[in-house]
């Protein structure tokens, strides 16, 4: 820390100190309460020692002005809550109070809220190293829930808002779905958005998921992680870290990232990296978006895969068929009944497997069928442009066996379809337009989080809120983009009587919707012409369809 930094935070301390004389004693004693509440939670939880407690309450105490702790009763009769949000809650008011934060905006309290919690927790080196004591004594299933639970109790992972997301099952043609309204991850005000546009580009951590997140303080543009803890890993001879996502999509929805910010690029490591996971981790999926622009994920910069525990729709799937190649005898194969176009190779040995999923990658990459508008590669400007490739996802089944869906991906766009020829068409866009990547493609939607606001209105239009189907027709209006929508839906269904029926017509509309949005991205439709180019595929790969 240079010289003028010193300085720097000795006077926001001294200008914390100054402002606390100003606050009611009732305040300072809530805030002193709610140090002692958050040192016996992370006592409670395993997050510190006992022998801790005291330097963990004093770091507390010099971060908010404080010279000397609660004085209202012994700190040993301090029971801890079971709840951490309101305790936090209760220091974060504070904070903001005597200045520690400029805004009460959940951008700023979230930076706070980390950096409180980052004084509440062992080492980086301390949680590998009970993660792989745990592993050793207890198994990896022991160390992955261990560390999970750490990740929760942290607030690293915030339950409280992961709660607050609208979830439901859906009926599809294809099985059921699951369909979420993404409200965990909070939104940044405009002032936010403002400010953060005229910050220069991130220089460090270069991102999100780069090793020098685990500690840093965040910004206005880039979220604090100062309760972030990451395990090291190696997949195949190299460096990854594994730590969970703090927007848990699903049950111990885990990322897995280089050790470098490197790029991601699909090659056949990728895939010996995905089963060599799944050989140490034995009771979670793992998976990586698409490598290419439109059919890939949000971050292309950094290599990174994603996996967890959980059961997606996809893997209960059937096949339509077992295929055979001479060329792989150790391996079945079989075209997923999906909307997207999955193959899925099985084995007890992964070698096999990755030979068989590798090679039918490798000529994917180069395939062409002009009648069902798959091109491999065209041409811009002397340069040429590929626009195969694949999401693949590997897991083992309930038998010990190696899984490997190899999800068929192309980013074409055309002048009928800009956005992309299999990516969600603009008539689905009212619901989502943005890209399907690895979580969707197995059946698990991550919709909007405005569509909660849109839909309850849409189910009170249909309950006959006729002032709302009038403003609604405005340019600009929230639900504006869905005007075709919702006149489709008072001819189908006519006026409601209860809003109960209403949400419920509405969800299972979005959840068919979704379905579609899957078959726009599946790149062999679902029909017979479809199937047919796709039985070609799999054909010139060598496979014919047997018993």
């Amino acid at each position: 820390m240079s010289e003028r930094q010193s300085v720097d935070k000795g006077q926001d301390r001294e200008l914390s100190r100054h402002l606390a004389h100003d606050i009611d004693e009732t305040v300072q004693q809530s805030a002193l309460y709610a140090v002692e509440q958050l040192v016996a939670f992370a006592h409670k939880k395993g997050l510190i020692g006992l022998q801790d407690t005291d330097y963990s309450r004093n770091l507390l105490l010099e971060q908010f002005g404080f010279s000397e702790p609660y004085s209202g009763g012994e700190a040993g009769g301090i029971i801890a809550p079971e709840a951490l949000q309101p305790v936090l809650n209760v220091l974060i008011d504070y904070g903001f109070a005597i200045g520690l934060i400029p805004e009460n905006t959940d951008t700023y309290r979230d930076l706070l809220d980390s950096k409180i919690m980052g004084q509440l927790m062992a080492r980086p080196s301390e949680v590998i190293r009970d993660f792989h004591q745990t592993e050793a004594e207890r198994g990896i299933e022991a160390a992955t829930d261990a560390f999970y639970q750490l990740s929760i109790d942290s607030n690293y992972i915030r339950m409280d808002r992961v709660a607050s997301n609208v979830y439901w099952n859906q009926t599809t043609p294809y099985g059921d779905m699951e369909i979420t309204i993404n409200l965990s991850k909070p939104e940044k005000s405009p002032k936010e958005i403002a400010m953060a546009k005229l910050l220069p580009p991130p220089v460090y951590p270069k991102c999100q998921l780069c090793r020098e997140n685990v500690g840093y303080a965040g910004r206005v543009n880039h979220p604090s992680r100062q309760n972030l803890r990451i395990i090291p890993v190696e997949l195949n001879r190299e460096p990854w870290f594994f730590q969970y996502s703090p927007y848990v999509y699903y049950n111990e929805h885990c990322i897995v990232f280089h050790h470098d910010h490197v790029p991601m690029k699909l090659t056949k490591d990728t895939l010996r990296r995905l089963l060599a996971f799944t050989k140490a981790f034995p009771h979670y999926f793992i998976g990586s978006n698409a490598d290419l622009p439109i059919v890939g994920g949000s971050i292309l910069t950094h290599d990174h895969f994603q996996g967890g525990r959980h059961t997606f729709p996809i893997e209960k799937a059937d096949v339509d068929g077992v295929y055979h190649n001479e060329a792989f005898p150790q391996v079945t194969a079989g075209i997923v009944n999906w909307p997207m176009s999955v193959i899925r190779f099985t084995s007890t040995d992964p070698d096999a497997l990755l030979e068989a999923g590798n090679a039918a990658f490798e000529a994917w990459k180069g395939y062409s069928d002009p009648s069902v508008d798959v091109l491999s590669h065209t041409e811009l400007e002397g340069e040429t442009i590929p626009h195969n490739t694949v999401t693949p996802i590997v897991r083992r089944d309930s038998e010990g066996r190696y899984q490997m869906d190899l999800v068929l991906r192309n980013n074409r766009t055309s002048e009928e379809y800009p956005e992309g020829i299999f990516h969600p068409h603009r008539e689905m866009h009212h619901i989502k337009k943005e890209n399907i990547g690895l979580i969707e493609v197995m059946g698990l939607a991550i919709l909007p989080g405005r569509l909660k606001d849109e839909l309850d209105g849409i189910a009170d239009i249909l309950c006959g809120d006729d002032e709302l189907a009038v403003a609604m027709q405005q340019e600009g209006h929230p639900l504006f983009k869905h005007a075709d929508w919702i006149y489709q839906l008072n001819t189908r269904f006519g006026r409601l009587s209860d809003k109960e029926t209403a949400v419920r017509n509405v969800q299972n509309e979005v959840g068919l919707k979704f379905s579609e949005i899957l078959e726009h991205a599946g790149v062999y439709k679902r029909n017979p012409s479809g199937q047919q180019a796709f039985g070609r595929f799999m054909k010139q790969l060598g496979y014919t369809l047997g018993e």
